[in-house]
Formats: structure tokens, sequence, C-alpha cells
């Protein structure tokens, strides 16, 4: 049986953009010490300041990591870009999660094959 993916979806540009790329690591810390294998977008800023792109190639490149993932967490915070990951997210009959706590809480009360699709 395969893990399953998570993608993190949050604020990248609005605020504090070194606070927003350590709250996405942080979640996805968390997650995976679960079990679960996350996909963060925010990493892209680095690669994003060696080679830049314009916005419309990391809204493509997120969008293709978001379909391959399971389910969605959606960090708190601002976001136009996160909220429409959201949209797509439940058009494909992704859960949308809004916390780690609440990730964990359907582990621990689901089923022992939760964390694995």
């Amino acid at each position: 049986m395969r893990k399953l993916k998570v993608y993190i979806a949050g604020a990248y540009s609005k605020g504090d953009v070194a606070q927003n790329v350590r709250q996405a690591i942080s979640a996805a810390n968390e997650l995976a010490e679960l079990g679960l294998v996350p996909f963060i977008p925010h990493l892209a800023h680095f690669w994003h300041l060696l080679w830049p792109h314009k916005i419309n190639f990391w809204y493509t490149y997120d969008l293709e990591w978001l379909r391959a993932c399971d389910i969605l967490l959606r960090l708190p915070g601002e976001s136009v870009g996160a909220d429409e990951e959201v949209t797509l997210a439940r058009q494909l009959g992704m859960t949308v999660y809004s916390s780690v706590t609440e990730i964990r809480s359907t582990l621990i009360c689901g089923s022992s094959e939760a964390a694995e699709a």
C-alpha cells in the first residue's frame, strides 16, 4: 500500500514570505511524522531565487502536484492562490483539512488504513 500524499496550501507572498515558508515546512514535518508524504509548494521559493520563472509557471507546476496528491491541508492565512487550490482539490474529490490536528484525529479515529491509500 502506498502512503497518502498531502498537498500543503497556504499563503506564500502575502505577509512575510520567510514565515510562510517556515509554516509550510513545519506542517510538513508534522505530517511526515504521522507517516504521510507531504508536498510543500512553498519550497519552490528557493528554486525561484536561483532560476526565476513567471508566476504562471509556478501555478501550473503547483496544480500538477496537487493533482498527484490524495488530500489537501489548507494552512491559515489569506491567500487567493491557496483558496483556488482548495477549490480544485474539492472538484477532484479530495478531502480538505484545515489543520494537522484534524488530520491526526482522522488517522486516529479512522481506520488503521487511513494513512495508506
